[in-house]
């Protein structure tokens, strides 16, 4: 679904993504994982052509990203981000309908898969009229998720959705992600820096540092990777987790 060829991306002389190879397989889900600033992000704006790399090729479902497909690709892709990123002047349902209403979708089709999503998500109907500042954190992430399926993308990215919730409303939209990507079956490629929250929803999880992949595998191959960083993220993200849940605990 996704390739990456020698990818790299720079901001003036630094250099956010070193030359990265990377593959994605079709209805798989991968963690894109690692420290703030190691890149994550930046993997996901050049998969979506908001970014274009200054070295290496990249396509999506075949294609090549390029300024000249970008808006095409882009369409192929649903995109979520932290606190569901939502027009604040919008309703809910009006965020979630734009850009089939754009690409000039029947008012029918429209309402039929605002329904069928609002009941995939689980958000009661009645919030769909309301406005972004009117719904809680989950219920906004919510929505963005339902805007992103809207088209019915083979492919999601989620940037770090989760991050400013909190814990419960995180551990339950945790649950119905888990359940969304098992039924829907799309290729996912989230971002996070729950160590956590990569196991519980990746079959991959992808390690970086410092714009370069360090680890690619299953949990269990970071668990017992003899790489450095690798086990002292792990060890340092397994300790945070103990005096999570129990704050008492000497370290």
């Amino acid at each position: 679904m996704v390739t990456l060829e020698g990818v790299e991306k720079r901001f003036g002389a630094r250099q956010v993504l070193a030359p990265t190879t990377l593959t994605v397989t079709a209805r798989t889900s991968l963690a894109l994982l690692g420290p703030s600033g190691c890149g994550k992000s930046t993997l996901l704006r050049l998969i979506l052509g908001l970014l274009a790399p200054d070295a290496g090729r990249l396509t999506v479902a075949g294609v090549p990203v390029t300024p000249a497909t970008a808006t095409s690709v882009r369409r192929r892709i649903g995109y979520v981000i932290q606190d569901g990123g939502l027009f604040p002047h919008l309703t809910a349902k009006d965020n979630v309908a734009l850009l089939a209403r754009h690409l000039g979708w029947r008012p029918g089709r429209v309402a039929e898969r605002l329904d069928e999503l609002a009941v995939l998500v689980r958000l009661e109907p009645a919030m769909l009229e309301r406005y972004p500042a009117e719904l809680s954190g989950g219920e906004r992430q919510r929505v963005g998720l339902m805007r992103a399926l809207m088209l019915d993308p083979p492919l999601l990215l989620l940037d770090e959705p989760m991050g400013a919730l909190d814990p419960m409303v995180r551990a339950r939209l945790q649950q119905d992600l888990k359940r969304i990507f098992a039924e829907l079956e799309k290729t996912v490629i989230f971002v996070t820096h729950s160590l956590e929250e990569a196991a519980f929803l990746g079959d991959e999880v992808v390690l970086m540092r410092d714009g370069r992949v360090v680890q690619r595998g299953t949990m269990r191959d970071l668990e017992t990777a003899s790489d450095p960083f690798t086990r002292e993220f792990v060890e340092v993200q397994r300790g945070s987790h103990v005096r999570a849940v129990a704050p008492g605990l000497d370290a």
